[in-house]
């Protein structure tokens, strides 16, 4: 038998800071960037109820662990389950199982925080956000451990969640954040525009980022829905967590291609390929840069394990016990 910690989400909530989510999702990503294996989510839809079963997954051989999420979401409940599963990258044996639920906003957000450290200029201070929920704070969160910002502009349709939101993050970081009635409002001017919606048509005109601008979108990974228009696609270099996401399910991506201002080849380079210095990332003041995030195993299992070393020095969670193959599958 194997021991296997488990730790619930109370146990994950307020383990680790936002920069220590950041460090830890950078490192995976440079292994990514080096050749580490993972694979865009696999999404299987139920029509009646309706719901969704997701996985996605991912091996960071230098941190040593492998594993990613698998989560369902709607079906009779209407509500959503998120499970880590996290494997020694080495023996294969099972490390933990962690409720990952608390853990996403934050490790989400860390991916945007590592593309805006690798992409964004380095005198940005001036951030867009479009969204108000718990994505929009992870992101905010870790971009704020990345970069000095000053001002942020917030915009979500409903007024009483804009400003609600705008008064928590005023009073929890050293930036000015505040709540606009647009979102051209808020991405005019903006060093850095962020997106995390469930919107299904583009959230901003494209022809309102000033050269220089980087833009994070975090809030869609369905080919249909987009949270960019074509022209912020075209004009931006173009970099997405994974290749192969960005041609399966990346919609902001896919519009451009089919209305023919873009094709394959606009696909810059991973992130991981650019903080790995495989690939260049800015190349100068003027550029746009977009990064399109559709959630991986790369910052699962890279936060997953932080967290997991956390709770294991501070003494937390509960073992469970795993029966090998060799032991078990006796089909007696």
């Amino acid at each position: 038998m194997t021991a296997t910690l488990f730790l619930t989400s109370d146990e994950v909530s307020g383990l680790a800071t936002p920069s220590e989510y950041v460090e830890a999702v950078r490192e995976g990503y440079r292994q990514r960037g080096e050749g580490a294996p993972a694979e865009p989510r696999t999404k299987l839809f139920n029509r009646e109820p309706p719901g969704m079963l997701t996985s996605y997954a991912a091996v960071l051989p230098e941190t040593g662990a492998m594993g990613g999420y698998m989560y369902s979401a709607g079906f009779g409940a209407e509500d959503a389950w998120f499970m880590t599963p996290l494997f020694d990258a080495e023996s294969g044996e099972p490390l933990a199982l962690l409720d990952g639920a608390s853990m996403n906003p934050f490790k989400t957000g860390a991916a945007g925080g590592v593309a805006i450290d690798a992409l964004a200029r380095d005198d940005a201070s001036t951030l867009a956000l479009i969204g108000s929920g718990a994505q929009a704070r992870g992101q905010l969160r870790a971009a704020a451990t990345v970069r000095d910002l000053d001002t942020v502009w917030v915009y979500s349709p409903t007024k009483e969640s804009r400003e609600s939101f705008a008064g928590e993050l005023d009073r929890t970081l050293d930036a000015s954040v505040a709540a606009v009635a647009s979102s051209a409002a808020a991405v005019e001017g903006a060093d850095i525009v962020v997106t995390a919606t469930t919107a299904a048509e583009p959230v901003f005109d494209g022809d309102l980022l000033e050269p220089g601008t980087h833009v994070t979108a975090m809030g869609q990974y369905h080919p249909e829905k987009r949270e960019l228009d074509e022209t912020t696609i075209e004009r931006a270099t173009y970099v997405p967590d994974l290749r192969e996401r960005a041609t399966m399910d990346a919609g902001s991506f896919l519009a451009a291609v089919e209305a023919g201002v873009v094709d394959e080849d606009h696909i810059h380079a991973e992130l991981g390929e650019v903080v790995a210095g495989v690939a260049a990332g800015r190349e100068d003041d003027e550029e746009i840069t977009v990064f399109d995030s559709g959630g991986t195993g790369i910052e699962t299992v890279a936060a997953a394990h932080m967290l997991y070393e956390k709770a294991r020095d501070e003494g937390l969670g509960t073992t469970i016990d795993f029966s090998p193959a060799s032991e078990s599958l006796t089909g007696q």
